[in-house]
């Protein structure tokens, strides 16, 4: 099939624009950055097509093609490993990805460093297609630290503002701490199995026992896989870089933090689904982390006014119910609502970002409000979003949080059950509150009149540090208000539009057996979780129970869901004049938790800032500076001391040279005499 085609593809574009790119008019670095995307989408479909027709004793369909590193006899190949689950990875982070090339056409239009951001783009598009297409966990590994570059760079993209640079540092090192977690499960593996290679290492734990009796070494390893992946994910307790990420351009927290690099733990927890499934205390720590994130995450949503951070804890909250799901060992419903949720989440920001370059740049929805009439293809698309992540039938996130849901019950874990359907009514308040807000009632910004002037920016980032950039970057900044709101330009709404369709369509293929479907999805991803594992059987969490009773529960969930819109609706729409004073009466309690509970202060009085004092004071001041540079800078005066002292005795006078060499006779003289009567 050739696939290492696919990845070539977007690093060529980033190789072009990157390097040439300034020299290019924006037409020309359109045509590199979306042409190259396309054909990797284009290339993905054919290599669909010609992976459905491939007879099941041929998948996976492995591909070699040089030996990459070799040390005795542990060696690694640069291969691609194409099954289902890689499958459904490459056609979500190519099509989705491609959208977002055509949206950011327009969104990014009058910004400095056009050609920088699409390299950047495609340079990202390339890591993340090496991490899903992966044979060998430590091809994915390369991926996996280069998404977490491309993220750095994009986050970062507006260098010149303190907060975003600030970001992208956040997210970097973030993800280092889990990435050594990470590493140390790499380590462990090469050490007690000698590969790194999927298909290697799942003939080798197919005779592995379940370790039932405690933790063994496919508990630590999954840990330590865990520990990676909560970094990547943005799970509890290192899910804080993710919100400050929306300071990079809203396309990008579309694409990296919605609907690609954040999956990328939820990958690989359920690529190493044997690992888990013979560990079920680290399954059990993922099924725990997943939901105490979910709802942790969805509480904050309740009061954030800036609408990207609604957004960006939603996605927090979301991916903690996909790991909910793989902890449950339902990794076929966790890749679900990872499909749909990056249609709906992606519609969602691409939403927001239109909303965003409607208003100039205006990003609290406390200064939004009657927008429909301004906006009305954005309102129609967001409309569609918003019910779907609600998990309202017949929209795609129905489907999927239904499915963890009951796989959550069937399995025994009522608990979680509970805690899931919680957080899926706070996701539906969350959720309408914003869509109320930002569209309904009357418009509370500026006067229609001079509403929207300012620059196209996220983040305020209008001013010395927008025109730095522009002028850095040899473009000019433009302002893009056209006085009252307005409706996108058509390259920003059409990628809407297809996304709207696949928030709504995208679940059908995983409708269950209880309303009469026939479940295509699972069946087709069965397979991937079947095929080493006959421990537990995640494919089909409840088989024993009828359908009729996840019909209950079914309406259950979507109760809750339409509560939520009740209540949203009667709170921001019926009564607007409620919430100040609700916020008013909870006082601390609703400052804390519109400060986020205090967390990155937390971190920052209890890592933070003790890790800045030990290295300025003890590791800097004390061990550089005083033991190491002391030594360096004490042998250095020593020398300079004594060179000075010889240096006085080279006087330039004859007699006083004659006089030394007398002595210096002398002394040799005595010296001899005094050896030879010994």
């Amino acid at each position: 099939m050739h696939l290492w085609i696919i990845p070539l593809l977007p690093v060529t574009g980033a190789a072009i624009n990157g390097l040439l790119g300034k020299r290019f008019p924006k037409a020309l670095v359109n045509t590199i950055a979306l042409g190259f995307t396309a054909a990797a989408f284009a290339m993905a479909l054919w290599v669909a097509a010609q992976f459905l027709s491939l007879p099941p004793d041929q998948i996976p369909h492995i591909e070699n093609y040089a030996t990459w590193l070799t040390v005795g006899s542990f060696s690694i190949p640069y291969g691609i490993y194409l099954d289902q689950l890689s499958l459904i990875m490459l056609l979500v982070v190519t099509g989705v990805g491609f959208l977002i090339h055509v949206y950011s056409v327009g969104y990014m239009e009058h910004e400095g460093g056009y050609y920088r951001y699409f390299a950047y783009l495609n340079i990202f598009m390339f890591f993340m297609l090496t991490l899903v297409l992966a044979n060998n966990y430590l091809l994915m590994f390369v991926g996996w630290e280069g998404v977490g570059l491309a993220s750095y760079l994009l986050i970062g993209f507006w260098f010149l503002k303190k907060s975003a640079a600030d970001a992208g540092k956040k997210a970097f090192i973030t993800n280092r701490v889990g990435d050594f977690g990470f590493l140390i499960a790499l380590f462990l593996l090469i050490k007690h199995f000698g590969t790194l290679e999927y298909q290697n290492l799942w003939a080798l734990l197919r005779g592995y026992p379940v370790e039932s009796a405690g933790a063994g070494l496919l508990t630590a390893i999954g840990l330590l896989l865990l520990v990676g992946a909560t970094g990547k994910s943005a799970q509890i307790p290192l899910y804080v870089w993710l919100p400050d990420a929306m300071e990079g351009p809203t396309p990008v927290s579309a694409l990296i933090h919605a609907a690609t690099m954040v999956t990328a733990g939820v990958y690989m927890v359920a690529r190493s689904n044997p690992i888990f499934n013979r560990a079920p205390d680290a399954r059990m720590a993922v099924m725990i982390i997943g939901t105490l994130t979910a709802i942790f995450a969805a509480s904050i949503g309740l009061v954030q006014t800036d609408i990207k951070k609604v957004l960006a804890y939603s996605t927090i909250s979301q991916l903690g119910y996909m790991f909910m799901a793989c902890g449950v060992a339902d990794y076929v419903g966790g890749v679900f609502h990872l499909m749909t949720h990056a249609f709906f989440k992606a519609l969602l920001f691409l939403g927001a970002g239109s909303v965003i370059h409607g208003l100039g740049g205006e990003q609290d929805m406390r200064h939004m409000g009657g927008l429909k009439k301004y906006l009305p293809y954005t309102f129609w698309c967001m409309t569609i979003a918003t019910f779907a992540i609600s998990g309202l039938p017949p929209f795609a996130g129905f489907f999927s949080k239904d499915r963890i849901l009951w796989s959550a019950w069937s399995s025994g874990f009522h608990i979680i059950w509970m805690v899931g359907v919680i957080t899926a009514g706070m996701t539906s308040f969350y959720m309408f509150r914003l869509w109320f807000l930002t569209f309904f009632g009357a418009y509370r910004g500026p006067n229609p009149e001079t509403a929207g002037h300012g620059q196209d920016t996220d983040a305020q980032h209008a001013g010395h540090a927008g025109a730095a950039h522009a002028a850095q970057d040899g473009h000019a900044s433009s302002d893009h208000g056209h006085g009252s709101p307005h409706e996108s330009p058509w390259v920003m709404v059409v990628p809407l539009m297809i996304l709207a369709l696949l928030s709504f369509v995208g679940g059908w293929i995983g409708v269950p057996h209880s309303l009469h479907g026939s479940d295509t999805f699972g069946r087709f991803l069965a397979p991937v979780v079947q095929s080493v594992s006959p421990a537990v059987s995640p494919e089909a969490p409840a088989e024993e129970e009828s359908s009729s009773t996840e019909l209950i529960f079914s309406a259950v969930s979507v109760t809750i869901a339409a509560l939520g819109f009740v209540l949203a609706w009667f709170l921001y729409y019926k009564r607007p004049d409620l919430p100040p004073k609700m916020a008013k009466a909870a006082g601390g309690l609703y400052t804390l938790v519109l400060n986020k509970y205090k967390i990155d202060e937390l971190y920052g009085a209890v890592i933070i800032h003790p890790l800045i004092l030990l290295s300025t004071n003890v590791f800097w001041k004390g061990i550089d500076k005083g033991l190491i540079d002391g030594a360096v800078d004490g042998g250095a005066a020593g020398a300079q001391e004594a060179s000075d002292g010889l240096r006085q005795m080279q006087s330039g006078n004859i007699r006083s040279y004659a006089g030394w060499v007398a002595v210096g006779a002398t002394a040799v003289i005595a010296f001899m005499v005094w050896r030879g009567l010994r």
